[in-house]
């Protein structure tokens, strides 16, 4: 497959393709992919750009050269996926667009990743992670009401991007297999925002107005939330009934599910902040360990809030192969996230580095049937690095 993306959306879908067994070719710029330059970087590689292209081949192409635009037409004739994350029509405008190569190969599954989608009035607007939670509504409910308006701390509106496309491509896989043909996949980060606001558009949509920020507290559940402890917030998940009864009980407060402000979650999500504030004056006495372990050992889901050092050092996430080691050449020792996708007979493999820029330039045009003379000139002219 043919990954010409750059920095996150884009990148990230093609690297999970890439973990469960793809041959992901990314076709770069001469400059590279800018998530190179990124901090930590050493001449053309960074750990942010291994982050999200572990297990790639990188070509160094120059597309505004026709040269170049020949040599990915014809990997595109032969290969089953491509993937871009150009602003709609600049893949037109090179040639390279899917009506284009569908023509040329109607097998081709091609995903198109932008900031507002292929359609519609904002199309041509080009789109970053911090504008999309913007304008999909996810800074209005994210951070604390009253305060200035904060984004999620993980850039949600492009890993969601890249994911909603990676669904739409294996779908597009098993479609091709019954029906021969390819097709044209189409999201973006501004869709990908709003669809991930499934209680937010659920409120909305039922009448109850438009959401606020609500802190860390749920829309549709309470109690769940962080909760202040005498040295620190654990969170608190009782989201039904049995748990809340529980919970009363362990606090010393059975009275509270017979109280009409908490006799149901609905009463409990229209009264969340007197209930939180009930709940806190009780955990304010004791240390967040103590808490925790008093609330595991009546199985009351809760946990603490880690930063990343201790989500690193946590026996759960070394077991689960969340963290793996990998050696750069340029960089050396590199940590990297492992796969969330757990598969007993073909599990992904994430212990390969990221491409160097141009690493498999020669290998992959000598694959594609161009000859060391066709290279040399491409390589002359300035069309690959």
């Amino acid at each position: 497959m043919l990954d010409v993306t750059q920095v996150m959306a884009g990148p990230f879908c093609a690297m999970v393709l890439a973990d469960l067994g793809a041959d992901v070719i990314k076709i770069e710029p001469p400059a590279g992919d800018s998530t190179r330059q990124m901090p930590g970087a050493v001449g053309a590689d960074s750990p942010s750009f291994n982050a999200v292209n572990r297990g790639k081949r990188s070509v160094a192409i120059n597309l505004k050269q026709a040269e170049g635009r020949e040599i990915v037409t014809r990997l595109a004739r032969a290969t089953d996926i491509l993937i871009e994350n150009y602003r709609p029509g600049v893949m037109a405008a090179l040639g390279l667009d899917y009506v284009t190569l569908s023509a040329l190969n109607s097998r081709l599954i091609y995903a198109s990743i932008s900031g507002y989608g292929q359609t519609g009035p904002d199309a041509h607007k080009g789109g970053f992670d911090l504008i999309a939670q913007g304008v999909s509504g996810i800074m209005s409910v994210t951070g604390e009401s009253g305060r200035a308006p904060v984004k999620a701390g993980v850039p949600l509106t492009d890993l969601g991007a890249g994911l909603f496309a990676l669904v739409g491509v294996l779908a597009a896989l098993e479609a091709r297999r019954r029906t021969g043909a390819g097709q044209h996949i189409d999201t973006s980060l501004v869709d990908a925002g709003v669809a991930l606001s499934v209680w937010e558009a659920t409120e909305y949509f039922s009448g109850v107005g438009v959401p606020a920020a609500l802190g860390s507290a749920h829309r549709m559940n309470a109690p769940y939330q962080a909760i202040r402890c005498a040295d620190g917030y654990i969170t608190i998940g009782a989201a039904n009934e049995r748990l809340f009864g529980r919970l009363s009980e362990v606090l010393g407060h059975p009275e509270w599910c017979q109280m009409p402000e908490f006799a149901d979650n609905a009463s409990r999500v229209k009264n969340r902040a007197a209930l939180a504030e009930r709940i806190e004056s009780i955990l304010g006495a004791q240390s967040a360990a103590h808490w925790l372990a008093l609330l595991a050992a009546n199985d009351i889901p809760c946990g603490p809030i880690n930063d990343y050092a201790q989500v690193f050092a946590d026996p759960q996430i070394v077991a689960r192969e969340m963290v793996v080691d990998v050696t750069h050449p340029t960089l050396g020792p590199l940590k990297t996230l492992g796969s969330p996708i757990k598969m007993s007979g073909t599990p992904p493999d994430v212990s390969r580095r990221a491409p160097l820029l141009g690493e498999h330039t020669d290998e992959v045009l000598r694959d594609a049937g161009f000859s060391p003379d066709d290279i040399g000139r491409f390589r002359r002219g300035g069309a690959i690095l």
